[in-house]
Parts: structure tokens; C-alpha cells; sequence
């Protein structure tokens, strides 16, 4: 793989990718075990010869609540040549694709040759580069950190990666250098899990309701759109307290309601906005609605996750059960991804499988895909099937992060447009790898920006 473009890589958003630290040196200087050091584990090969790490590897990061991503890299040689020479561009291809370059020099050694030519070439990328003078064990090495003043890239930051000494600073250091990335949020108590009940009217939902909580919630009439005001109730199923929220049924479209049916239809959007996830409840004695379509559309366009819940299963026949297979592999083929739960609300009928599949979906819509594992996954997968051909060039997929969740978000950086259909296949894809049963994924692509007659990309810090 190769460039990321910057500009979107250093968004400041709470839900934007997180900002790119590159480590970058000559070879054998420390910069894997630096990067052991920042990441808290040991997950980059370390080994004492030189060569060891070839790739570009990068790595989810956090420090002081603030979450980036760091990169490490080959030995960076300036005539290098064969493998070395790949090794070398992958290295400057993580220059130029960084908010910030972290440059290890080995202080026991001192500046050489090579370190200054690295740092014209850290010059010509224009970016924020922190100097560090790396193996400095002692109180005496820590004072020849002193000479790298020479490289003219500012003040060296003495430390051992090996052991720790001076990485606190220079932790604080990067993260002033850093452009703001999204907070991270930690895990804490939170409140009962918000779930509205929503679809059609007189599907059951007011009966779902008073079902799971074990007494007369909501009022239940056969006469269709009994319910207009969204009811919030606190329900203990299956262990766990949940806020269901009973909403209108939906019977045209927003605009065009009239009337109570209009502010119903508001206030049920406002439900389905306000929960984390959404039971659709569809009549299985019925066939699949427009209704029960666009129910289904604004959770998916909210981004919730989903379970669709198949209700008054206690009157449908093994024939009913033969074509309703089939309207579900016509109608429904948009979300396979969907978790289905089949449920009598009148006679209490698998209602208790509600609870596990809404756990199933929420856990889904909260997953996050390390950043190394989500890039190892898509080279192998472009590498097995690349994008098609077009007018003798095929847009490559560069790099992949996720932006954040609930619901996930990805974001791929190519050298151009993909393919409409690629692009579901890599969504596809990503669902067949990872999971995420029961949410909706959100996959954006971001060309590289091109700059100039020759049309090389260029990242924009």
C-alpha cells in the first residue's frame, strides 16, 4: 500500500481518523522498540540486527486520553538498492503521509552520513519533525544528545526506548505537535441501553411492550394508530435493565402527514434518533410493506443498529412461512446484515431471544477494528482480487481507517475513485472478516488529491 493523504488523515473531528505518527531512522536505531514503547506492548519485531521491520506497520496508540496512530518503518538508507531500496520508499511514503515525523537518531553512535541525509529528505516533506536521540541509558550518553543539535532540527529528546527513560516527555511532546484528534471515550457507567420500537401501525408494538415488561404499559386496541405520543419505559429482560421507547406507527411518509399524524411522525423520527438501537416489528401473517420498507429505511439512515422482529409468528402457516422466505430474500436483501428474531407478542412466543439479539447488534455497532489488523486484512485482499481495469489504469486502495462507531465508519484512501461495485465488495468483505451483525457499516472513499500538470499526489497538511 502506499500514501495516505493527510488532509483527511489529520481531521479535526470528534469522529474523524485519528492523527499518524511516522517513525522514521537509519537502520537499527531503536525505532521498533520506541514504537513497543509508545503502544505499551510488545507487538513490533525487535531484533538486533538491522532490516528486521520492511513494511510500513501501524499501530493503534493512546497517551493521556488522545488517541493517534503510529507508524513504524524500515531503515531508511539514501542510496539503498534491491530490497533496501523498497524499504526506503515505504519509509518515505509514511513521511509523507504523517501529521507528525519522529526521527530516531542512536546517540551512542552520534550523527552520521545517513542521519543527514535523512533529514534533507524529512526537509523537502515540509513536515513537523521531533528529533530523537535514542539510546541514552545513562547521564552520560544523555549529555551527547547535545551534538545532534548540528542536524539542525531542533532540541533532541535523550531517551531509552529500551527502558523507558525520558519516552513520558517526548509522549507529551508528540501530542502537542499533533493536530486535535477525536477524545477517547472511556468506559464507565453508563445508563439502560435505548431501544425504540417501531413500524407499522398495529403491528404489535404497544403489545411487544407490555409483553417484555410484564404488565399494561401502552394501550392495546385493534384499531390501527392507538399509540401517538413515543411512551419511554424502564424493562428488566433477561437481567439487564433497557429504556424502550413505544413510538407511532408509521403511516406516510413526513411530509406527507397532516395534522396529529404529522407530529407523531416527528416525534416517532425523534425516538428513532434518541435510541442506539431499533426493533422493526413487520406482521409476519402480512406481506412486506412500502410502510415496512421505509420503517426499515430511516433506522438504516439514522445509523442504529437493528433487529427486525417478525411478530404474530403464532399465525402463520408452513405455507406462509415457504413464501415469506422468499419475500425476505426479495424485500429484505439490502440488510442481510439485519438480526431476525421470529416472536409471538401475544402469546410470549421466543420473545426472550429479544435481549441476546439486541446485545448482539449493539456490540456490533460499537465494534472498532484495530488499525494494523483492518490494513493487513485489505492488502491481502486487494493483492487476491484488485480493482478492475478502467481506461488502462485500476484505482488502488492506499491505506484504511476506522473513523469511528456507532455506527462504524471506514474510511479508504485510494490513488482515485473506486468502482461502485468495488467498493460493496469491500464492504462485503469487511463484514465476512469482522462481523458487525446487526449494525449498519458506513465505507467512504477519499481519492488522493492531485496537484500540478504531472497529477503526482500531494498530501495537504
Amino acid at each position: 500500500m502506499s500514501e495516505v493523504p493527510l488532509d483527511v488523515l489529520s481531521e479535526d473531528s470528534d469522529t474523524g481518523p485519528a492523527p499518524v505518527v511516522a517513525v522514521v531512522g537509519r537502520p537499527n536505531v531503536g525505532k521498533s522498540t520506541l514504537v513497543n514503547r509508545i503502544i505499551g506492548r510488545r507487538q513490533a519485531v525487535v531484533e538486533d540486527v538491522p532490516g528486521v521491520t520492511r513494511d510500513r506497520v501501524p499501530y493503534d496508540a493512546q497517551w493521556n486520553g488522545r488517541r493517534f496512530t503510529v507508524v513504524d518503518t524500515g531503515g531508511w538508507e539514501p542510496d539503498a538498492r534491491d530490497r533496501a531500496a523498497a524499504i526506503a520508499a515505504q519509509a518515505e511514503i509514511a513521511v509523507q503521509t504523517a501529521d507528525v515525523v519522529v526521527f530516531v537518531v542512536d546517540v551512542s553512535v552520534g550523527a552520521t552520513d545517513v542521519d543527514e541525509a535523512a533529514v534533507k529528505m524529512l526537509r523537502r516533506s515540509h513536515k513537523p519533525v521531533i528529533l530523537v536521540a535514542n539510546k541514552a541509558d545513562n547521564n552520560s550518553l544523555e549529555l551527547e544528545a547535545v551534538s545532534l543539535w548540528s542536524l539542525g532540527l531542533g532540541e533532541p529528546h535523550p531517551i531509552s526506548a529500551l527502558h523507558g527513560r525520558g519516552s513520558g516527555d517526548l509522549l507529551d511532546d508528540i501530542l502537542n505537535a499533533l493536530p486535535e484528534p477525536p477524545p477517547i471515550v472511556e468506559d464507565g457507567p453508563r445508563g439502560p441501553r435505548r431501544v425504540a420500537l417501531v413500524g407499522r401501525p398495529n403491528v404489535g408494538k404497544s403489545s411487544l411492550l407490555n409483553r417484555v415488561s410484564k404488565e399494561e404499559r401502552a394501550v392495546v386496541d385493534s384499531v390501527a394508530g392507538t399509540t401517538v405520543d413515543p411512551v419511554d419505559s424502564l424493562v428488566e429482560m433477561d437481567g439487564e435493565t433497557w429504556q424502550f421507547v413505544d413510538t407511532a406507527g408509521l403511516r406516510k411518509r413526513v411530509n406527507q402527514a397532516s395534522g396529529t399524524e404529522y407530529y407523531a411522525s416527528l416525534r416517532t423520527a425523534g425516538a428513532v434518533e434518541a435510541a442506539e438501537v431499533a426493533v422493526v416489528l413487520l406482521d409476519s401473517a402480512e406481506t412486506i410493506s412500502e410502510q415496512d420498507q421505509r420503517v426499515l429505511t430511516q433506522v438504516v439512515e439514522a445509523g442504529k443498529a437493528l433487529v427486525i422482529a417478525f411478530n404474530k409468528w403464532d399465525l402463520v402457516d408452513a405455507d406462509r412461512r415457504i413464501y415469506l422466505d422468499k419475500e425476505i430474500e426479495r424485500e429484505l436483501k439490502r440488510i442481510p446484515w439485519a438480526i431476525r428474531v421470529n416472536i409471538s407478542a401475544k402469546t410470549g412466543r421466543a420473545v426472550d431471544k429479544l435481549a441476546p439479539a439486541l446485545r448482539r447488534a449493539l456490540a456490533s455497532w460499537e465494534q472498532r477494528v484495530p488499525t494494523g489488523a483492518l490494513n493487513q486484512w485489505l492488502t491481502a485482499l486487494t493483492q487476491a482480487t484488485p480493482h478492475p481495469v478502467r481506461g488502462g489504469r485500476a484505482p488502488r486502495i492506499l491505506f484504511a481507517t476506522q473513523a469511528g462507531v456507532a455506527p462504524p465508519r471506514f474510511v479508504l484512501f485510494t490513488t482515485g475513485p473506486l468502482d461502485a461495485g468495488y467498493q460493496r465488495f469491500v464492504e462485503r468483505k469487511l463484514r465476512e472478516e469482522f462481523g458487525f451483525e446487526g449494525s449498519p457499516i458506513e465505507v467512504s472513499v477519499k481519492p488522493r488529491k492531485k496537484t500540478g500538470p504531472g497529477g503526482r499526489g500531494k498530501a495537504h497538511g
